[in-house]
């Protein structure tokens, strides 16, 4: 019971994630403000980009970021919409509408909520970093290609299918020429003075320059483009969705997709933060629940579901942030874009949104990391061009199943492979019949397909009456690998082989006995500690039988 109470108090809000505040304040400000500069247009953008709206992007970014960053296991961890979220939600509200959205955040919040209170935080340690590039680089082309239809100044009628790539083709043979060239030339602008800003000022806020930029030469010079359009000059009220069970059973796969997504995507950018300022280490359980209320909260009141935020997480480290107070800070500057700069955001261009994503896009697809990743093994570039293929066509929480799929059979196939098999010599002056006792040496795992390998060394030397199997060596031995080994006996048995076994270690005596494998010899007298007695008694062996 103390053991239980111990750990969930680590998972609550305390005085120690604010250790050192007196001293940091002025710093956490200071990025707390800087991030929440550059989490504006991406708020928006990817509000707009996922079909629920600015508004719900931007009350995303308040709610989740200031609930995630209290209840969270990271101190600099920054939450908030993001582009694999915009992912996952547009076909959702294709599907469903809009209002679904809403019901998909507090439900998968719950779940991810649930996953930190079982303590499965660690489990994305499992992910392959081939894997991680691969859906990285996935997401990346999805969200370049989502932002296609704005960018031609092609409408949400003008596209529909929920495949960014074929939304993307529709919309290029549905585009009006010359009319696109306007929207066209705003994404450039985009491009070009986030591409200046990032080479002249870098720690400057790059898209929100953009942004600014490009929002008052569209207004001066009067362009007929599409705008982000009115929002509201307050927050809304929280309010609960309406459920239903039909609803909940038709919503299931979403909301364990985007529940999934959440956690995984929290948890890498947590991971991140932590080796990339001395802040203290995360809490995977703790920032599981305080993802999970953030999407919850998110919902009530109106929002999208939201995740650890890598991008400006990292924007939030570089800027000097060392506490809970500069996410805190971001989403009370987000507050008060809403409460006394409405009017001016409303007028923002929606392809200079499209223009920033785009560039995100492209700066997530890293050249240098993919040649990294497909100069490693074959293996590393197989697995990430499955995932980042499967990500792009398909679905995103598959694309990271299968790469871990086959990730996985690359290393138990690498695993059995560590199992060596080798004959070697009777220790000691040479007797007549030792030509018919065989010592064979298991070295590293124990694991299926290893039998083959044995019985096929076995057929190599025939002759053999005896075969002695030197065990110590070994490192690993699963259930698998003793079912393995009982195989092996019995199969050498049957083909008139006597079989001892010597030097079982200790760790491995248990399981080998649970399944059956020392039941396997022809009798118990068979297994030795010593390879002399072994080699003692294959020779008495020998002599007795004739």
């Amino acid at each position: 019971m103390k053991q239980f109470l111990t750990g969930a108090s680590a998972m609550l809000p305390n005085r120690s994630d604010y250790a050192g505040l007196g001293r940091t304040w002025r710093s956490d400000v200071v990025a707390g403000i800087t991030v929440g500069i550059v989490a504006l247009p991406l708020a928006l953008a990817f509000g707009v980009s996922s079909g629920v709206g600015a508004e719900a992007g931007l009350v995303t970014a308040i709610v989740a970021g200031i609930v995630a960053a209290v209840f969270g296991g990271s101190n600099v961890q920054v939450s908030g919409p993001t582009g694999a979220m915009v992912v996952v939600l547009g076909p959702v509200v294709a599907a469903h509408g809009a209002g679904a959205v809403v019901i998909v955040a507090v439900l998968a919040g719950i779940v991810v909520c649930v996953a930190g209170v079982l303590r499965l935080g660690r489990t994305v340690t499992y992910i392959p970093w081939p894997v991680i590039e691969g859906f990285t680089a996935g997401i990346g082309v999805i969200i370049f290609l989502q932002q296609v239809p704005t960018a031609l100044g092609v409408g949400p009628s003008g596209h529909h299918s929920t495949n960014a790539g074929v939304a993307a083709a529709q919309s290029v043979s549905q585009a009006r020429w010359p009319g696109v060239l306007v929207p066209l030339a705003v994404v450039a602008a985009v491009a070009i003075v986030m591409g200046l800003a990032a080479r002249l000022a870098p720690k400057a806020p790059a898209s929100f320059i953009a942004i600014v930029v490009v929002s008052v030469a569209a207004i001066a010079f009067d362009l007929p483009l599409a705008t982000i359009g009115e929002l509201p000059q307050s927050l809304p009220a929280p309010q609960l969705p309406a459920v239903n069970l039909h609803m909940i059973s038709s919503l299931a796969g979403p909301v364990f997709a985007v529940a999934a997504l959440a956690a995984i995507e929290s948890l890498l950018s947590a991971r991140v933060a932590s080796s990339m300022s001395d802040t203290g280490p995360y809490n995977a359980d703790r920032e599981l629940v305080g993802q999970g209320l953030a999407s919850v909260f998110s919902g009530i009141f109106g929002g999208m579901p939201a995740t650890g935020a890598i991008a400006r997480t990292a924007v939030n480290v570089r800027s000097g942030a060392r506490t809970r107070l500069a996410a805190v800070v971001h989403a009370l500057g987000l507050v008060a874009v809403v409460y006394l700069a409405a009017p001016l955001v409303s007028r923002i261009p929606l392809a200079a949104l499209a223009g920033v994503l785009m560039v995100t896009a492209c700066r997530m697809i890293e050249i240098s990391v993919i040649r990294q990743v497909l100069g490693a093994t074959r293996s590393a570039a197989l697995v990430f061009g499955v995932t980042a293929i499967v990500t792009v066509g398909f679905d995103l929480i598959v694309a990271v199943a299968i790469g871990v799929a086959v990730a996985a059979f690359f290393a138990l196939r690498a695993l059995s492979r560590t199992c060596g098999v080798r004959r070697e010599e009777i220790p000691g002056p040479a007797r007549s019949g030792d030509e018919r006792i065989a010592i064979f040496r298991l070295d590293g795992s124990l694991f299926f397909g290893v039998a083959d390998r044995v019985m096929q060394r076995v057929a190599d030397h025939g002759g053999v009456d005896i075969v002695i199997l030197r065990l110590s060596h070994l490192q690993h031995v699963d259930a698998t690998g003793a079912h393995t080994l009982a195989e092996i006996v019995q199969a050498l048995e049957r083909a008139g082989v006597t079989v001892f076994i010597k030097g079982i270690r200790p760790g491995h005596l248990q399981v080998m006995t649970r399944v059956g494998a020392l039941d396997a010899l022809r009798h118990p007298n068979h297994l030795f500690d010593d390879l002399e007695a072994a080699v003692a008694a294959a020779r008495g062996h020998l002599v007795h039988t004739g």
